[in-house]
């Protein structure tokens, strides 16, 4: 994809955030039609939908030859997302990501979308509509926050997981296994640092990482479309999306260490004690 076409796309997935955004506004205090998914506390609104069909929409109206890839598996009309990721251009749209804020009305909750070629991204565009942020990134192009240049602090990139604030989520597993390894990670790790926090949007951990906001994320169980825009801002910034284990993220699978620095991202690669498995997504 060239530089000229790929501008068009990131002009255009910012028109289509902010519009998304003040659905999300005008939803906002409203009462919510809320059902479950895979959990009692895995949700999704009218309002999710309502977004994911709008931005589908849109993105085909203007990219009729690209794939798509979305959290509630609509394609803007009334059918199945696209749902594999190739090496195609394909947009990766998160629609609310942190609804059980948004129904909540805690204001950490966005828009995430993202464009994939040759299956790793090329553009990242996260906006926080009741925070009003606007996170932007273009690979090689750096990252962006409501227009201006951000970048890992210094600070932040020189710091050691005894001095570092982490952040983490508890996630919405259902299988215990899978929430006592959570705890016990939280527990390895926790008290090795200066401290935890979580903000309950994965989209908007890794942005605040990029800004300095914290000094590294892990998280298992959530899918490609949680993490792809706001993981190219972060890297975009200077910052590292590995695996837990160490090394190159894959996309895929489920899971995702994040951190200011390389050097950060390998002790917290150590201390986690369960790194978790999943079925990756396709």
């Amino acid at each position: 994809m060239n530089t000229e076409t790929l501008l068009v796309c990131e002009r255009v997935a910012i028109e289509l955030a902010i519009a998304a955004g003040r659905m999300m506004s005008d939803a906002a205090g409203k009462r919510k039609e809320v059902r479950e998914k895979e959990s009692a506390i895995d949700l999704v609104t009218e309002t999710d939908i309502a977004v994911e069909r709008y931005l589908f929409g849109e993105l085909r109206r203007q990219f009729p030859a690209h794939r798509f890839i979305g959290e509630e598996g609509t394609n803007g009309d009334g059918g199945g997302g696209q749902q594999s990721l190739t090496a195609e251009p394909t947009w990766i749209v998160d629609p609310i990501d942190g609804t059980t804020n948004f129904v909540h009305n805690f204001p950490f909750t966005c828009v995430s979308i993202g464009l994939t070629v040759g299956k790793e991204p090329v553009l990242g565009v996260v906006y926080c509509p009741f925070i009003d942020k606007l996170y932007t990134a273009r690979k090689g192009m750096g990252a962006t926050c409501n227009g201006r240049p951000i970048r890992v602090p210094p600070l932040s990139a020189s710091r050691r997981l005894a001095d570092a604030l982490l952040i983490t989520e508890l996630g919405s597993h259902k299988d215990l296994d899978k929430q006592q390894a959570v705890l016990r990670n939280i527990e390895a790790i926790g008290w090795r640092s200066h401290g935890v926090r979580s903000f309950g949007s994965t989209a908007i951990q890794l942005c605040y990482l990029a800004e300095g906001y914290g000094d590294a994320f892990w998280h298992f169980g959530m899918h490609v479309w949680d993490i792809v825009a706001a993981g190219l801002v972060l890297i975009e910034a200077g910052g590292v999306v590995w695996d837990t284990r160490g090394g190159p993220i894959n996309w895929l699978n489920r899971r995702v260490l994040a951190a200011t620095s390389e050097q950060l991202a390998r002790e917290v690669s150590a201390a986690l004690t369960d790194h978790l498995e999943y079925e990756p997504d396709k």
